[in-house]
């Protein structure tokens, strides 16, 4: 099933292509969805192309193919109107939401909130929040995989907005790198000289660590979370 905004992505290139058979801009299809940057375009593409519904075309510029539209949709091809309703249908959406400014954070992939795993980072990949949700500084998010942090109010699949730092206080939920290799999500606290990754969950065991095999790659500042 398509998102919303995939939906509406996709049924605009449709009818775009309907009137000159030309795939519109990404500059276009930023403005017809009221996103602040062309990234999030770029997210949404590719999700589609993913579920079958669009295919990119090689060695050729802005082409993409329309392979499938969605179930019951009827092509509203020759009708000159049909793109600028459907771009203030989703602009008003949009407005009425509260969502006409919104800020963007990179998206780094998943996150191990029980044992530690690589950090996948998906370049190019980008969270749309509130305008205002993140606050200042330098921020990413990640998705949450795991359970270990859970009686901290962070559950497996959440979404967490992460505020880049190398440093922070005992009892700080932060994103930790461990041996250059391994990157998880856990409390911070200081045992004598003993780093402790500590998780929120009961069935986990602490990580009891030398400082120097652990780098503080964040801190947690907000949370996301999707009722399905």
């Amino acid at each position: 099933m398509l998102t919303r905004k995939q939906k509406d992505l996709l049924l605009y290139i449709h009818e775009k292509m309907s009137e000159d058979d030309i795939p519109p801009s990404f500059e276009e299809m930023k403005n017809a969805l009221g996103l602040k940057s062309k990234s999030g375009i770029h997210r949404l593409i590719s999700a589609l192309v993913e579920r079958g519904y669009i295919e990119r075309l090689p060695h050729r510029a802005r082409a993409l193919e329309i392979k499938r539209l969605p179930e019951g949709f009827k092509s509203a091809k020759g009708d000159q109107s049909a793109v600028a309703k459907l771009s203030n249908e989703i602009t008003a959406t949009h407005e009425a939401a509260g969502f006409a400014a919104l800020d963007e954070v990179p998206l780094y992939g998943r996150i191990a909130a029980g044992t530690p795993i690589e950090a996948i980072r998906n370049e190019g990949e980008m969270l749309q929040v509130p305008q205002g949700f993140v606050g200042h500084g330098d921020h990413y998010a990640l998705i949450v995989d795991g359970d270990s942090m859970i009686n901290a109010g962070i559950h497996d699949q959440d979404t967490v907005i992460i505020k880049r730092c190398d440093s922070a206080e005992n009892g700080t939920i932060v994103v930790a790198l461990v041996d250059d290799l391994e990157v998880t999500l856990k409390r911070l606290r200081r045992a004598g000289s003993k780093i402790v990754l500590e998780p929120e969950n009961d069935a986990y065991e602490p990580r009891i660590l030398e400082p120097e095999r652990v780098k503080i790659q964040g801190r947690l500042a907000s949370l996301l979370r999707t009722y399905h």
